[in-house]
């Protein structure tokens, strides 16, 4: 009775993914301790498949993956049930919101540990301790609540393994439980889009960013080589024809993203990454124009504020800058390469008059980044707390009598959930009005200039929809667009923040 049973939980309602960090910590036992996934996007009652697995009496250690978002509601459900079900179970959290949230989850009663980063060599070493009642306390990068006087304990973080050291994937294996196809879907870049982490981590300090506190700006990459052979091996056998990089920022290195792109040049696949725009304006144009001929499509960065006093409030850090912002977009026309600009508005200010002057300031610098390059998409969002102990963003946060909530049950309200998704801060310096001048300008925005990346959209309604957003967009009428509104509800418009591809 010491076999692994992992467990994603649901994540999207059609268009998942091949689920990597799952399949990282399958990789890390794998040929030690027997193991099982359990996808939550692939069955209809994951529960009752868990349960079909524990009820053989064969598995002990659970392992759940755990997003904010749409994969905390089932995780939460999931892991009370199976807990009181089957206490004997060891049940094991790794992903964002565990490590950010590690109270919560541990004083709810039914999580056993968390870890606390890359579970590569923590989720194992901790098999190994538990399965030889051996001591856990200096296995780096966990956290567990002390059985003795009940308080949470962190243990040091380890330092960033050697990408190319692991073991690879186990995707044939994965195979055996569901088809590998099932996890490349169509999308705006491919007929079947794989998924692909080939870093992690990332070099830099925003205080709004969940990868802040658990990587601590620091990254480590596969070399150019491992990563064309990993997606070569699944184009070859499943098919694939695009990729999707879910590096939290694959351009962090120009020479690595050029060999990648002369690699992967010959194999015909279109693909879509994460980078800075103050690290890929410092690209040549040669490695802009291999990296474009290599496929690369589109490529999302976080522009975040084009007001240079906000992008230092959330320690954005590097050298970015409102101008450089906009001179980015327009440089990437003549590589036919899509800028996907994230912003986030709503930051925390001293009077709910400056708050909306940010707003208003950052409306206005999108339509101009809009004017230098129409084909830039846009990603917006309201600003959500971040718990990044020690930055002053978060401390202005606190100040403000903004709390997160104390259970687990509570983070899977309607209000929370939305929140995790960046729509509905539940922040006290944002007004009911002010979100809905946020809310109200992306329905313009959007009508005026619909996401290339819904395939579903035909150019008519496109069209349609574009002749009644853009006279309100140019007269800076953005109440009460109910029009448009109708219209993307009724053709189930794509928002890429939520829905991805």
């Amino acid at each position: 009775m010491n076999k692994v049973l992992l467990f994603n939980p649901k994540s999207a309602e059609k268009k998942y993914r091949i689920p990597n960090s799952i399949l990282n910590i399958a990789a890390s036992v794998d040929g030690k301790y027997d193991w099982a996934i359990i996808d939550g996007n692939c069955e209809l009652d994951p529960i009752q498949k868990i349960e079909s697995y524990l009820n053989t009496g064969e598995y002990k250690y659970l392992g759940f993956t755990v997003m904010p978002g749409p994969q905390l509601r089932q995780a939460i459900i999931a892991a009370k049930l199976i807990k009181e079900r089957f206490p004997h179970t060891k049940m094991i959290w790794g992903g964002y919101f565990p490590s950010n949230h590690s109270d919560s989850v541990l004083y709810s009663g039914y999580v056993d540990f968390i870890i606390n980063g890359p579970g590569d060599h923590a989720f194992p070493l901790l098999v190994d301790a538990l399965e030889n009642d051996e001591p856990f306390e200096f296995i780096k990068n966990l956290i567990y609540k002390d059985s003795r006087d009940g308080k949470i304990f962190k243990t040091a973080k380890e330092d960033l393994i050697d990408q190319d050291s692991l073991p690879p994937l186990p995707y044939d294996k994965l195979n055996n439980f569901y088809n590998l196809t099932k996890f490349l879907g169509k999308t705006y870049l491919g007929e079947k889009t794989m998924a692909y982490h080939s870093s992690i981590g990332c070099p830099f300090t925003c205080s709004f960013c969940a990868v802040v506190p658990i990587y601590e700006a620091r990254w480590k990459a596969k070399s150019a080589q491992n990563v064309y052979k990993d997606v070569k091996y699944i184009k070859d056998k499943w098919g694939a024809d695009s990729i999707e990089f879910h590096d939290n920022n694959f351009f962090v290195s120009e020479k690595r993203a050029v060999e990648f792109s002369r690699l992967i040049a010959p194999e015909n696949m279109t693909w879509w990454g994460m980078a800075r725009i103050d690290t890929m304006s410092k690209f040549k144009d040669s490695s802009l124009q291999a990296i474009r001929d290599a496929g690369c499509k589109c490529i999302f960065f976080g522009a975040e504020s084009g007001n240079n006093a906000i992008l230092e409030q959330m320690d954005k850090g590097g050298t970015q800058t409102g101008d450089q912002i906009i001179e980015f977009a327009e440089r990437l026309k003549k590589f036919d390469i899509i800028p996907e600009y994230s912003f986030v508005l709503g930051t925390p200010a001293p009077t709910p008059e400056q708050v909306q002057a940010q707003i208003d300031f950052e409306i206005d610098f999108i339509k101009q980044v809009k004017a230098v390059n129409p084909k830039t998409e846009i990603i917006i969002y309201t600003y959500s707390p971040v718990p990044t102990p020690g930055s002053e963003l978060y401390k202005q946060v606190l100040e403000s009598g903004f709390k997160f909530p104390q259970t687990l049950e509570d983070w899977i309200s309607p209000a929370w959930e939305n929140f995790d998704l960046r729509k509905n801060p539940l922040t006290p310096w944002l007004t009911p009005e002010m979100i809905d001048r946020i809310r109200n300008f992306e329905t313009v925005l959007n009508g005026v200039y619909p996401t290339v990346t819904d395939i579903r959209m035909s150019e008519l309604k496109k069209k349609t929809i574009r002749l009644l957003s853009a006279i309100r967009y140019r007269a800076n009428l953005y109440q009460y667009p109910y029009e448009i509104k109708l219209l993307q509800r009724f053709w189930k418009y794509r928002q890429p923040e939520i829905q991805g591809f």
